[in-house]
């Protein structure tokens, strides 16, 4: 895998076992009636166009399938100072930014590509649509989990200011990843259940692991207030990381953040929810391991890379 201080936020990385990272832009939708009381249903497909047509000016294209509107599951309970739904939005297509020039460094295109998101967020935050007749307002921000140098100062300042336990490191360490499909990290023809060994093996390439855990998600992305649809048990998987070295921490922060993950042959492209460790995921698992009466070992406790090597050993 090629140095990540040389990434550039439009280049895409592969990484292991046919699995690599798009770069993308997701921006958070928030969406309010202009008159409170409204309780009709918002026209998702008109909302979509609306959307689509008003970026074409700012020569952004984005497809139908790039929206993702979450309704208010019941507008009639719905409080007057709620939005009636939530969305995401993807830009997927970023090439217009490198240009035909001579070709920028990733310093230089990083600082451009900065730039240009932090326009594109004002410049649609607060903009009216007009939906069959009822007008909305909506709120447009960049999420926290796809701005790098956000999620850096949080990390920063939480552990300048003490916020860590009086055992262990004092600077941030663990990555979480949730909404990546189980079966990417299976074993082949074996289960469609992730695999730690698969897994492991994949991140171990930003750096080497202290603590791992993958584990089915079934909880991902359920409110009790907006309506998605059903997910399907064991789709989704979490993945907890700890590196060694803070600087990989680094590094595999910035390499996910703003991308999606796209397996080689198909077009599906996982947009995954990115953070970091502030409970202590690993600590906890190991208290509530050591409370255990019995022997056994579950894995969603996570393991240590020597746990690791005597597997692989065994295999």
């Amino acid at each position: 895998m090629r140095s990540l201080e040389e990434l550039s936020p439009l280049e895409t990385l592969e990484i292991e076992n046919g699995l690599a990272l798009v770069s993308r832009v997701k921006l958070s939708l928030t969406i309010h009636p202009l008159v409170p009381s409204v309780s009709k249903p918002i026209d998702e497909w008109q909302l979509k166009r609306s959307l689509i047509d008003f970026l074409k000016n700012s020569t952004v294209t984005i497809s139908e399938e790039d929206i993702v509107v979450r309704r208010h599951r019941d507008l009639k309970k719905r409080k007057r100072e709620e939005p009636v739904a939530h969305g995401s939005l993807f830009i997927r297509d970023l090439g217009f930014l490198e240009g035909k020039k001579k070709k920028e460094d990733a310093k230089g295109l990083e600082k451009k590509f900065i730039e240009w998101r932090k326009v594109l967020v004002e410049k649609m935050n607060g903009i009216e649509v007009n939906l069959e007749g009822v007008k909305y307002n909506l709120s447009v921000v960049l999420p926290v989990s796809d701005d790098f140098e956000r999620l850096k100062k949080d990390w920063e300042e939480f552990y300048a200011f003490g916020h860590h336990p009086r055992e262990g490191r004092r600077e941030a360490d663990t990555m979480i990843l949730r909404g990546v499909p189980s079966r990417w990290f299976a074993e082949p023809r074996v289960s469609s259940k992730p695999s730690m060994l698969v897994a492991h093996t994949i991140f171990s390439t930003f750096g080497k692991i202290r603590n791992f855990n993958v584990a089915e998600d079934d909880n991902l992305g359920k409110d009790s207030d907006e309506y998605s649809g059903d997910l399907v048990s064991g789709l989704y998987c979490k993945i907890v990381v700890q590196f060694e070295k803070y600087n990989d921490f680094v590094n595999a922060m910035k390499a996910f953040c703003g991308r999606s993950m796209q397996k080689e042959g198909t077009r599906l492209k996982a947009d995954y929810e990115l953070t970091w460790d502030k409970a202590g995921f690993f600590r906890n698992s190991r208290r509530a391991s050591d409370h255990r009466d019995d022997g056994y070992r579950n894995e969603t406790a996570g393991y240590n890379t020597d746990d690791l090597r005597r597997k692989r050993f065994r295999e």
